[in-house]
């Protein structure tokens, strides 16, 4: 479990987490109809050696690309290959990537073209209970009450809430102490303490939560074949309250609240 004790180490990670945005970014503008999910593996790899920084993904645990890009029913960890999108679809781009020893790591599902108006939702309840879990990312409060958040939002829809695939803290490591599930009772868990950094990561489901694994051993994917969304951010906890690493320009990423 990292803590962030000094204002090196904060930029090195917000560095990271600006190259993470970058990613986003190009990878979304050129998420067009008719591109190989692969293709945006390219653009990202190019992004993330453009400044300067070593991908999160590739060649952890063998995984064999620089992102997880996955379509409609697939959750997480989709290896980009030959798939081409089409009118439509959803798609998720997870990107990680390490600047000076630390990580950063974020996702967010986007439309393909026009899509309809249940996978708009999706997409838009998701992307909501992100912001109400980083709310929640406060020194004094638990896992449990960024969970709680989480599967508050998701409830009035009905969607599936994956238990399987939770949140995590993040430094040095990818994946550090604590897991920061999507769902549990609040004023439970792992206690927050400011200068800790975690990714707050909800995955909710049109259907069951229930989950598939392909062959491939990585792509994960709905058990019943509807379609998923994800969005994740890396928050680190100040004084202040949390600030959010991933995105594309740091004066926006004040404390929420």
């Amino acid at each position: 479990m990292i803590t962030i004790k000094n204002k090196r180490q904060f930029a090195k990670m917000a560095e990271a987490g600006r190259c993470v945005a970058a990613v986003h970014e190009a990878v979304v503008e050129a998420a067009e109809v008719g591109v190989a999910l692969k293709s945006l593996d390219l653009v990202a790899a190019e992004v993330i050696s453009d400044w300067g920084c070593q991908p999160s993904f590739l060649g952890y645990q063998g995984f064999p690309a620089h992102t997880c890009i996955s379509p409609n029913e697939v959750i997480v960890h989709g290896i980009p290959g030959d798939y081409r999108l089409a009118e439509g679809d959803i798609l998720s781009i997870d990107a990680g990537a390490i600047y000076g020893g630390y990580h950063a790591d974020a996702a967010l599902t986007v439309p393909i073209g026009e899509v309809d108006e249940e996978s708009a939702r999706l997409i838009e309840v998701t992307r909501q209970a992100l912001w109400a879990g980083i709310d929640q990312v406060r020194a004094g409060k638990r896992v449990g009450d960024i969970g709680h958040a989480v599967e508050t939002a998701a409830a009035p829809y009905g969607y599936g809430v994956v238990h399987q695939y939770v949140g995590h803290g993040i430094g040095r490591s990818m994946h550090e102490a604590p897991q920061v599930p999507n769902y549990g009772p609040p004023g439970k868990g792992h206690k927050l303490r400011t200068g800790m950094a975690v990714c707050v990561e909800p995955m909710f489901n049109l259907g069951t939560p229930d989950t598939v694994t392909a062959q491939d051993g990585w792509t994960v994917a709905t058990a019943d074949g509807r379609r998923s969304a994800h969005f994740e951010h890396t928050v680190a906890m100040t004084d202040d309250g949390p600030v959010v690493l991933t995105v594309s320009d740091l004066l926006t990423a004040r404390p929420v609240g």
